[in-house]
């Protein structure tokens, strides 16, 4: 009986005991693809991108701004439809059949 307790009670001393931890951070995802965005609108809107029946959100794009927008996760040659969707509204902007390549140009109006 002395045995087994003496058992347990050094089991549990090990268990407890510290373990080396190796922490490390992901590895960046390089995009292959992007979107050159340019918003002519007096409102910010949310960029996303619909592959494969999904919304991929991209960015936040400010009003009557440009930006180039990587978009990770989508290979060259895609076909994808592209939507624009205005800030505090329910207006969006879509471009369908778009194929993805390393950069696609849009604009919205």
């Amino acid at each position: 009986m002395r045995l087994a307790l003496a058992a347990l009670a050094l089991a549990a001393v090990t268990a407890c005991g510290p373990r080396q931890v190796e922490v490390q951070t992901a590895p960046t995802q390089s995009a292959e693809t992007a979107i050159h965005f340019t918003n002519n609108l007096s409102s910010a809107v949310n960029v996303y991108v619909n592959s494969g029946g999904s919304d991929l959100f991209v960015r936040q794009v400010g009003p009557n701004a440009t930006e180039h927008l990587p978009v990770p996760g989508v290979s060259a040659g895609t076909s994808v439809t592209l939507k624009a969707t205005v800030v505090g509204s329910s207006t969006t902007y879509s471009k369908g059949n778009v194929i993805m390549n390393q950069t696609v140009t849009w604009r919205v109006p």
